[in-house]
């Protein structure tokens, strides 16, 4: 079988991006896309390493906030778009992380889901 030579990947340059923030009591998720919704980057407190309750902390989302700011700034990606959604108490530690490493921020939205009027009440009990 003959060697095939593999094309290297051309690197993108793009502007402006949405980071998506899910903050959990549990986790912190980030993926950062582009304005279309293709996925660029993710990361999370589980993959650098924090495990247990350590992973919903502030600290973790600082952490995962400045990681993902290194990989941004090989892209060229200057304005950022942040979406935050959960209970969670490290998403605004997202925001700072970004906002540190030089970041624009132009749009904080929160994307949290709200129940208009909750699921069904279980039936009646009967004794």
């Amino acid at each position: 079988m003959a060697y095939k030579k593999k094309t290297k990947k051309a690197k993108r340059h793009i502007n402006s991006v949405i980071a998506h923030v899910k903050s959990s009591f549990n986790n912190t998720l980030v993926s950062i896309t582009s304005m279309d919704g293709d996925v660029l980057l993710t990361g999370s407190a589980g993959k650098l390493g924090f495990k247990g309750a350590r992973k919903g902390t502030p600290f973790a989302a600082t952490q995962v906030g400045s990681t993902l700011a290194k990989d941004m700034q090989t892209m060229g990606i200057k304005d950022v778009e942040v979406n935050l959604q959960g209970p969670g108490s490290a998403r605004d530690s997202v925001v700072r992380a970004l906002q540190g490493a030089g970041f624009n921020i132009t749009v904080l939205r929160d994307v949290t889901p709200l129940p208009h009027n909750g699921v069904r009440p279980a039936k009646k009990r009967r004794v």
